[in-house]
């Protein structure tokens, strides 16, 4: 059986394959679609492409669950099976058992996930009578706390007053890292910002959040996350461009901005660096502010209720996940063992 390694890459252009259709990816690739679907006919590639051009919204999930399809059909292909009614849960199970040699069982799930709603698809569409992939079950994982890495009270108070506010640059990292830990905004939703995304209302500003699944949340500013706004915002010279982003990516030298925003791979890089010039040794990245900031609240008093609210997750065993309060509780007790 052939090993996770060598499963075919989704992206992968082969001149003796070059007769398929080809698909444009929309993410800089071209990719060309399996025989065992194109066979099928054009209203079975057509079902297909619909199904991550219509059902799949978020780009992200797009993105992962096409590649996990062309991997999957290719995959097929290679074993001998040349049209999609041909393939039998017999053929999914093994799929999945080699996967598992190689991959995490998040990861798993997710391929499994892929397989199932595509095939549904295909169903609804009449490309083929019934979904094999329904008979086969994935590997048991229960998680009851999440991974990401958290910073305490005191690494993030340092990570803060590290970033000195002399330079616009300076005080657009302090607001954008500021925004994610005081609203537990992923950071998706912060890089797509507007400046009119931070408003009055009353005696306070609001922040204006595209959260995953198309949700609109909006969430008050901390009194903090006002003041770091308001500088940078002053430094910027950009509150008047309420139609333009409002965290904006930098030119290669000097401290200047431009009028495009940053991108979500920009704002990783910038908290590595940020990190590392703070002395943190936490291997920290984006959704460490949402983790950090949902614990940092529980801890002063926060209840789950009210932190699944501004997570706006929807479903409280999410926010749970995020919950690292009792892990400073296991440490303590570990200490006492002594020698």
């Amino acid at each position: 059986m052939q090993s996770p390694s060598s499963l075919p890459d989704s992206t992968e252009l082969t001149e003796e394959r070059s007769n398929l259709p080809v698909l444009q990816s929309g993410y800089g690739t071209s990719v060309i679609l399996p025989a065992i679907l194109t066979s099928a006919g054009e209203d079975s590639v057509t079902r297909f492409i619909e199904y991550f051009t219509a059902h799949i919204r978020n780009p992200h999930t797009r993105r992962a669950y096409f590649r996990n399809a062309v991997t999957f059909l290719k995959w097929c292909e290679e074993r001998g099976i040349r049209a999609l009614r041909d393939i039998k849960p017999v053929a999914v199970a093994a799929y999945i058992e080699l996967l598992q040699k190689g991959y995490s069982k998040p990861t798993v799930k997710q391929h499994l996930a892929t397989i199932r709603m595509l095939l549904d698809w295909l169903v609804t569409g009449q490309v083929i009578p019934s979904n094999p992939a329904h008979a086969v079950r994935g590997p048991r994982h229960v998680v009851s706390k999440g991974k990401t890495p958290i910073l305490t009270a005191e690494e993030t108070r340092s990570l803060f007053e590290s970033i000195k506010p002399g330079s616009v640059v300076g005080m657009r990292d302090r607001a954008l890292i500021a925004t994610m830990f005081f609203t537990f905004a992923r950071v998706g939703a912060v890089v797509t910002m507007k400046v009119e995304d931070y408003y009055p209302q009353g005696k306070r500003f609001w922040l204006r959040l595209q959260e995953k699944g198309g949700k609109q949340h909006e969430m008050p500013a901390h009194h903090k996350l006002e003041e770091y706004l308001d500088a940078y915002l002053q430094a910027a010279g950009i509150a008047e461009e309420r139609k333009g982003p409002l965290f904006r990516s930098a030119v290669r030298t000097g401290d200047r901005l431009t009028s495009n925003p940053l991108s979500t791979a920009d704002v990783w890089r910038m908290i590595r660096r940020r990190a590392r010039k703070a002395g943190i040794r936490t291997p920290i990245g984006c959704h460490s502010f949402r983790a950090t900031g949902i614990t940092n609240y529980l801890e002063h008093s926060g209840t789950l209720e009210k932190a699944q609210q501004m997570a706006a997750h929807s479903s409280p065993r999410t926010t749970k996940l995020y919950d690292r309060t009792n892990d400073q509780i296991t440490l303590d007790e570990v200490e006492k063992i002594q020698l």
